[in-house]
């Protein structure tokens, strides 16, 4: 028996396809091989547990000359298998710092940050420098490393979804008024790889919510984790910090709120608000096209509407109020 316990939650997400539950099964040797060729101890007690978020396991340990560490083995999915691939590339600079890395396995040596204050409980203009902070270190350029050609690139996307859009709309039975489509489509017009006229590509972390940034104990600074990797415009990197905490936003005038969100964020971060407001239109747009398609996440999918219609300035009838959203 594995010395690390496979947390119930993670369990059960795992038991819904043979591949998945061939890793599950896998997971407690791959953890133990990973203990012993690092040379590693968990470091766990009442307050600080073995934890698990939608893709993988997070151990506390203690390194061979007694440094705290993180332990982590994620599922094999394509944005997992690229997160050491960005790690490497941002080398601790506005990340958490990758130790070590067994890339065919998808296990990670990282940097021990503090997982209890997140940025999702902070006071939300803290929240938003902070992020800002970690935004600016983290909008490295493309340079010679040979990591940059196993990255995908956020123009291409925009490309691919202008064909991809318009026929899940179609096949969902047009499920949102079409304005709204065309919004989102106009974004990949203006923002894809053949409309895009000017612009600078960094390496983007395209996940990078309140909850994916945590403080360095004992420094007063922050760093991001769990990246989804891409190259493009910094700009893309907004949206998530636009469709969490909608609870935070103002009790009046909550689309004005969402609007302003946006603006300090890009200002935090050194951004060009209107890039951001249209990229986080346009992920929206297919966030919510994606909950559609979907079993049981009509309540996901109506606060992507909410945020990307009220983002392209015509808030759809007939949803919810933005405090009665599903949180998070």
């Amino acid at each position: 028996m594995s010395v690390v316990p496979i947390p119930d939650d993670l369990q059960r997400r795992y038991r819904n396809s043979r591949e998945r539950r061939a890793w599950l099964a896998s997971l407690p040797d791959l953890l133990d091989t990973c203990l012993s060729y690092w040379q590693l101890t968990p470091d766990t007690t009442e307050a600080r547990q073995v934890r698990n978020g939608s893709s993988g396991i997070v151990v506390p340990v203690l390194t061979h000359a007694g440094i705290q560490a993180i332990l982590k083995v994620a599922y094999p999915y394509p944005e997992t298998l690229a997160e050491p691939v960005a790690l490497e590339l941002w080398n601790g600079h506005g990340a958490v710092e990758l130790l070590r890395s067994d890339r065919p396995h998808c296990a990670m040596l990282l940097e021990r940050l503090d997982a209890d204050k997140w940025l999702q409980d902070a006071p939300m203009d803290q929240a938003i420098a902070a992020w800002g902070t970690v935004m600016r270190q983290l909008c490295i350029e493309p340079d010679g490393r040979p990591q940059w050609d196993e990255l995908p690139h956020l123009a291409a996307t925009a490309e691919r979804w202008s064909d991809e859009l318009p026929e899940q709309w179609e096949l969902l039975g047009r499920p949102f008024e079409r304005w709204l489509l065309e919004a989102a489509l106009e974004v990949c017009q203006v923002r894809g790889a053949v409309g895009r006229r000017s612009g600078t590509d960094v390496l983007v972390h395209t996940d990078l919510h309140f909850m994916n940034v945590l403080p360095r104990p004992g420094t007063g600074t922050y760093a991001a984790i769990d990246p989804q990797p891409g190259i493009g415009e910094a700009e893309f990197a907004v949206a998530p910090c636009l469709w969490n905490r909608l609870d935070a936003l103002p009790q009046r005038n909550a689309e004005k709120g969402l609007q302003q969100r946006c603006r300090d964020l890009s200002d935090a971060a050194g951004l060009d608000a209107e890039a951001a407001r249209q990229w986080s239109v346009l992920r929206e747009v297919e966030n919510a096209l994606a909950y559609l398609a979907k079993e049981d996440h009509a309540d996901d999918a109506a606060r992507s509407l909410w945020v990307a219609s009220t983002l392209a300035g015509r808030t759809l009838a007939g949803l919810p109020e933005a405090h009665q959203l599903k949180r998070l």
